[in-house]
């Protein structure tokens, strides 16, 4: 019997389906949901698709909906999610003493971007520690806020929950309780919220590679790879320059923290957290694009976070600058970027800009709604962001369907789903090149 061999992207895409079938039936289960009935299955798929692609939308409340069964249903899913399914069942292995293959190794070096597979078994262990520091950390700290509003064993729920959702860059909440789909918009001048949050946001979202790469090297910045540097600088430009924007033009209105805290807030959790301190749909057009923008291009390779990946941004927008200033060849930092990785950063630049139009045109035309709304619907879906102008429970069966097909594509990479299902050909055409004028 011929035995079938799978690709590393064919495990991860298939590793992440079957997740996703096994947390919808679960959720379905009437223990999951409050009222003790079965919620409808396409409920139970989207919210189980969302919880594993950490994106954060949601068609009914999560506080009010689930049972606690049903909402650790949804918190394991992000556990999962945020790491991987497949760094899930390496950690798994290696408590069972089992040995990692070299097969499974290059899986894992595909699921978390890194260069080489030697030192992916010790990347998973460090991972496995920092991802429960910090975790630790932040409900440790968010215990302290959630004391105030809740009584003891609730305010322990509620800090694991929402630690690990914002460090899984998720954007699940159950601060239904206070008022359905409010997020933490009552919480818009908690100091201690506000920054624990934003910071599991960050260190969830740079890269587990990155971090490696920080604690080996400290603060030598000369010393860093390439990758690690255009993460760190590129992740810094995206909340410093909207933060900026957003103190300026959108929350004028405010003084004192009342303002420095939502700019920051929404600069970093647009970049696929999917928590609100205000409400999206009372900002303007503009600030609606930016947070758009934000959504699409998302978090770094190899993190917990979803989107085209702040790298791919940087790497198109370091191709632009060399086509400007004329240079044979781009580079930064010294060192030059491969033809090879220009061509897939140019690749999934445009896939998640077509798919992002694409789907809020369809969305647009089937239910009627207003073009904004259904392209802030579709970048949060693409870029597993779960930000919403409060039109995802208005949304028809098929539309829930794409936004599906979205968040998934989004969570487990476009070219991942792409190189899975098409067969790998690396082989020269033939044919004469011939120069076409462009521009």
């Amino acid at each position: 019997m011929t035995k079938i061999k799978f690709s590393s992207t064919q495990i991860i895409l298939g590793s992440f389906l079957m997740t996703v079938l096994i947390g919808t039936v679960l959720l379905f289960l009437p223990i999951s949901s409050n009222s003790g009935k079965p919620t409808d299955f396409l409920t139970c798929l989207f919210t189980a698709t969302s919880s594993l692609c950490v994106t954060g939308l949601v068609v009914v409340d999560t506080a009010t909906h689930w049972s606690l069964f049903g909402q650790t249903v949804i918190l394991v899913l992000i556990q999962i999610g945020g790491l991987g399914v497949v760094v899930v069942v390496t950690i798994v292995s290696l408590f069972l003493g089992q040995k990692i293959s070299f097969s499974q190794r290059t899986v894992i070096q595909e699921a978390l971007a890194v260069q080489h597979v030697g030192g992916t078994v010790k990347l998973i262990k460090f991972i496995l520690k920092f991802v429960l520091f910090y975790e630790l950390m932040g409900a440790f700290l968010l215990f302290f806020h959630f004391r105030n509003d809740f009584d003891f064993l609730t305010s322990i729920w509620y800090s694991i929950f929402h630690s690990i959702s914002a460090f899984c860059n998720a954007g699940f909440d159950l601060m239904g309780v206070k008022s359905p789909f409010s997020s933490f918009t009552s919480y818009e001048s908690s100091i201690l919220l506000n920054v624990t949050i934003m910071l599991l946001i960050i260190y969830g979202g740079i890269g587990f590679a990155v971090w490696e790469d920080l604690i080996k090297m400290k603060f030598d910045f000369r010393k860093y790879k390439l990758q690690s540097k255009l993460v760190i600088v590129t992740t810094f430009l995206l909340i410093i320059i909207p933060a900026t924007y957003f103190y300026f033009f959108e929350y004028h209105m405010n003084s004192g923290v009342s303002r420095i805290l939502p700019s920051l807030f929404q600069s970093v959790t647009t970049r696929t957290a999917g928590f609100n301190t205000t409400n999206f749909a009372d900002m303007s057009e503009v600030g609606k694009a930016v947070s758009i923008i934000l959504m699409l291009i998302g978090g770094s390779p190899g993190s917990t976070a979803g989107g085209m990946k702040t790298t791919t941004f940087a790497i198109v927008m370091i191709s632009t600058m060399s086509v400007f200033k004329r240079y044979n060849e781009p580079h930064i930092f010294n060192r030059r970027i491969g033809i090879q990785i220009i061509k897939n950063a140019m690749t999934i630049f445009v896939m998640y800009i077509n798919l992002f139009l694409l789907f809020g045109f369809i969305i647009c035309k089937i239910d009627g709604l207003a073009l904004t709304d259904t392209l802030f619907e579709t970048a949060s879906a693409i870029g597993t962001v779960g930000l919403s102008l409060g039109i995802t429970t208005k949304l028809s069966t098929i539309s829930r369907i794409l936004i599906i097909i979205l968040m998934f594509l989004g969570r487990v990479g476009g070219l991942t789903f792409i190189y899975s299902i098409i067969p790998t050909l690396n082989r020269e055409s033939g044919y004469i090149s011939e120069n076409v004028a462009v521009g």
